[in-house]
């Protein structure tokens, strides 16, 4: 599986993020343009509990594990009505699976999954809870950063940056791609005909009002 789609940072969507999440920050005035038309975009605040990060682990050609991430917290810093920094970290201890690729009978059960993805086999969870990524540089629809799991940095991009306004909340939307032996989660599966990918992707989702 691949975890995922951080942490999440990973996980970093990642990140794309605007105005501080639990703190009310200085508040950024920006322009965006979703599928339909140009919408303008102010005072937007990130709502932590709305927003997460979907992750996605895969046993080549036989099942995919997929979940959620929370985030505790998101920025983003402007310049010339354009995202230029900001960062979000995401809670590994509210790992979440949400497939449905288990078999109780056989002892494969969601909890089971969020054991092991939580041991120091993956993602040492009870000694590095959180994971996190951080802006650097953003050229069109994709953010440069730096992401930190299990302790460990990287420079990884979140791309597919997407912006939209329903009217009452405002969503930024990402995808970030990385491969988890970078980040010493280096478990592998003993069957010999089940191969876990080496990418984790993940979905950042940031929602704001």
């Amino acid at each position: 599986m691949k975890t995922n789609n951080v942490i999440f940072g990973m996980i970093a969507a990642t990140g794309l993020f605007l105005a501080s999440c639990s703190q009310g920050g200085q508040k950024e005035t920006m322009e965006a343009v979703d599928d339909k038309a140009e919408t303008k975009i102010s005072n937007v605040n990130i709502k932590a509990a709305d927003s997460k990060v979907l992750w996605k682990g895969e046993m080549l050609g036989v099942y995919a594990h997929e979940g959620t991430l929370a985030l505790t917290e998101a920025n983003i810093y402007m310049k010339d009505g354009k995202i230029n920094g900001g960062s979000f970290t995401a809670d590994m201890t509210t790992m979440t699976p949400t497939d449905k690729n288990y078999n109780p009978e056989e002892g494969s059960t969601p909890e089971k999954l969020v054991g092991h993805l939580s041991s120091p086999d993956f993602f040492d969870v009870e000694n590095y809870p959180i994971a996190k990524f951080e802006i650097k540089s953003v050229e069109g629809n994709s953010a440069t950063g730096m992401l930190t799991i299990r302790g460990i940095t990287n420079e990884e991009k979140v791309e597919n940056i997407t912006l939209s306004n329903d009217g009452n909340n405002v969503k930024i939307m990402g995808d970030l791609v990385f491969n988890r032996k970078k980040y010493d989660v280096n478990w592998d599966s003993p069957v010999k005909d089940r191969i876990l990918s080496k990418d984790i992707e993940l979905k950042i989702e940031l929602i704001g009002s």
